[in-house]
């Protein structure tokens, strides 16, 4: 298990592809999927320096927060609310340039400017995660991040599914 993150490079891309290593071998030869997930959130919010960064999990009909790293967050989200509960019902990532024209957003925080929502499906092919990213900068996210993060999220899949990565 790594014990500290170097991440390397210029350009978000090089950050990401620096980074998505480094949180396999995190991972890797740990079962427990809280633990990992908590490793995870912190490798992005402190690896790309984000805002903040955090795992929703859907339980009895809603989404409730998991780990995550940044200031005190929303706990649950019902399905259709807000930006990550869109996400759920749309089973679709979602990148928000601008949190306040969003409609329905649900301010955690007042210093969220733009997000980016992935969400992540168990092997029966239901959303049971949502990963959240939110920046205090707006248009912070663009495809680069959503191409690195529907990756990360597949490892996060198979560490829940149990399935080989």
């Amino acid at each position: 298990m790594a014990e500290s993150l170097a991440v390397t490079g210029s350009t978000k891309a090089e950050r990401y592809a620096s980074l998505l290593p480094q949180i396999h071998a995190l991972t890797e030869g740990e079962p427990d999927f809280i633990a990992n997930l908590s490793n995870i959130m912190s490798a992005l919010r402190y690896g790309m320096d984000f805002f903040w960064v955090g795992a929703y999990l859907v339980k009895n009909g809603e989404l409730v927060l998991g780990p995550f790293q940044g200031p005190p967050a929303c706990t649950r989200i019902r399905k259709g609310k807000g930006v990550c509960g869109t996400c759920w019902e749309q089973e679709k990532t979602i990148i928000v340039p601008d949190v306040d024209a969003f409609p329905g957003h649900i301010a955690c925080s007042s210093a969220s400017r733009s997000e980016i929502v992935v969400p992540g499906f168990s092997q029966d092919g239901e959303v049971f995660i949502v990963l959240d990213v939110d920046s205090d900068r707006l248009n912070d996210f663009d495809e680069t991040d959503r191409v690195h993060l529907e990756q990360l999220m597949r490892r996060i899949e198979h560490l829940q599914n149990g399935a080989p990565a």
